[in-house]
C-alpha cells in the first residue's frame, strides 16, 4: 500500500491580473516520495472539484468545503483568508488521508492535484488485463502495456505480490496433515508461480522498450538510464526468489511422494530430526553469548525447509540494505539542514556583531554629545 500523500496549505498569495478583480491563489505544497512542489488554485477551483466529485461519487466529501462570503473578500481581509485557508487545507486532507479511498481515486482529484494521471483504477484494470495476456502467453501488446513507466510498477508490485502468496502456499503444502490439503496448498503455489513467471517476462519485455525508447531519446515514456538499473536489480532479484520457491516447490513434492509411498521416510525424519536439533528444547543454553550457536526457531522459519531458510534469509538482508539506503537518505537530508542552519547562523551572528559594532559607535557619540551639553551648561 502507497504512503498517503503528505498535503498542506502553508501559505496565499494575492493575483492582481490585469482587468482582473484581485483573487487569492492558496499554495498546496505536495510532498511526494521522490520530489515536492506546489499546486495554486483559487476558491472558485475548489468549488469546482466539490461538485465534481460530488457528482461522481454521489456522496459529499467527510470534510466539508468553506461557504462562500458574500459580504467579505479574501482580497481585503486577512481574518476571512487565514480562515479559509485553514478550511480548505482540512478539506483536501480528510480526502487524502481518510480510510474512505473513493473520492481520492477519481481523475478529477489527480487532475486537481496535478498528480500522475495514471489512477488506481486503470492501473488495476491494465494489470488485470497484462495478468490475462500473461497467462494465454507474453505478446507484443502485453510487453507494450508494461513499457508503461508507471504499469511497470503495478505489475511489479503485482509479481511481487504472487511470490509472497506461493511461499505461503508452499508453507501451508509443508505444515498440512492431510493429502488433500497438501495437494491443494501445492496447486495454488504453481498457479501463483505461474502467474509470476508470465508477469517476469512481460516485465523483461517492458524494460528492454523502455530502454530502446532511452536509447533513441524519445521523450514519451522515457525513464533515466540509473532508474532503468534499478528496475533490472529488482527484476534479477525476484528471478531468484522465484527459482528458490520452484526449487522448494519441488523438494516439498518429493518429499510428500516418499511420506505418500510410505517405502523410505528416511529423509522427512532426518529433516525433522535435523530441526530438532537445531532449534528443539533439548538443545542446551549456554550463558552469555556464543558465536555460532543455534537460535530459537521463528513462525517464518518453522514451515521452511533449508531452502526457504536460505531464501528467507536473502530477502531479509535486501530488505535491510533498502532500509540502509534508506536511512542514507534521511541522514543525508540531515546534514544538508544542518550546514543551512550553521550557515543560517553565521550570517545571523555576522549580523548581531554589526549591530553590536553600531550601538558602541552611538554610545560613544552620546558620551561626545553629554560632554559638549554641559560644556554649554
Amino acid at each position: 500500500m502507497a504512503p498517503p500523500l503528505e498535503l498542506s496549505i502553508p501559505s496565499t498569495i494575492l493575483s492582481n491580473t490585469a482587468n482582473e478583480k484581485p483573487y487569492t491563489l492558496y499554495n498546496i505544497t505536495l510532498r511526494l516520495p521522490l520530489r515536492t512542489f506546489v499546486v495554486q488554485k483559487r476558491y472558485s477551483d475548489f468549488a469546482t472539484l466539490h461538485k465534481e466529485l460530488i457528482s461522481l461519487v454521489s456522496e459529499a466529501p467527510p470534510s466539508p468545503l468553506p461557504s462562500k462570503s458574500w459580504f467579505k473578500s479574501t482580497a481585503s481581509s486577512p481574518e476571512l483568508t487565514e480562515s479559509r485557508r485553514v478550511g480548505l487545507e482540512t478539506y483536501l486532507r480528510a480526502i487524502a488521508e481518510g480510510p474512505d479511498r473513493r473520492w481520492r481515486e477519481t481523475s478529477v482529484w489527480r487532475t486537481f492535484l496535478n498528480l500522475p494521471s495514471t489512477g488506481s483504477g486503470s492501473a488495476s484494470s491494465s494489470r488485470n488485463e497484462l495478468i490475462a495476456q500473461s497467462q494465454r502467453g507474453p505478446g507484443a501488446s502485453a510487453g507494450q502495456f508494461a513499457a508503461d513507466p508507471q504499469v511497470w510498477l503495478d505489475l511489479h508490485r503485482e509479481m511481487k505480490g504472487q511470490l509472497h502468496d506461493a511461499r505461503l502456499f508452499l508453507g501451508r503444502r509443508d505444515g498440512a496433515t492431510t493429502a488433500q490439503a497438501q495437494y491443494e496448498a501445492g496447486a495454488n503455489a504453481k498457479r501463483c508461480l505461474v502467474k509470476a513467471g508470465g508477469l517476469i517476462g512481460n516485465l523483461e519485455e517492458g524494460l528492454r522498450i523502455l530502454g530502446d525508447r532511452e536509447k533513441a531519446g524519445r521523450g514519451e515514456g522515457r525513464v533515466g538510464a540509473g532508474e532503468l538499473r534499478r528496475r533490472r536489480d529488482l527484476l534479477g532479484s525476484a528471478k531468484v526468489e522465484k527459482e528458490g520457491l520452484e526449487k522448494l516447490a519441488v523438494s516439498l513434492a518429493v518429499k510428500g511422494q516418499s511420506k505418500g509411498s510410505g517405502g523410505s521416510l528416511v529423509g522427512a525424519a532426518a529433516s525433522q530430526q535435523d530441526k530438532n536439533a537445531l532449534f528443539g528444547p533439548g538443545v542446551s543454553k549456554p550463558s552469555g553469548r556464543v558465536l555460532g550457536a543455534p537460535v530459537p526457531e521463528t513462525d517464518r522459519t518453522r514451515e521452511l525447509d533449508n531452502d526457504g531458510v536460505l531464501q528467507l534469509q536473502k530477502q531479509l538482508m535486501q530488505d535491510q540494505d533498502l532500509d540502509v539506503e534508506e536511512l542514507g537518505k534521511i541522514v543525508r537530508r540531515q546534514r544538508e539542514m544542518g550546514l543551512a542552519i550553521h550557515g543560517e547562523l553565521e550570517l545571523q551572528n555576522e549580523m548581531l556583531k554589526r549591530v553590536d559594532e553600531d550601538a558602541d559607535r552611538v554610545a560613544r557619540k552620546i558620551d561626545v554629545a553629554k560632554k559638549r551639553t554641559q560644556k554649554i551648561s
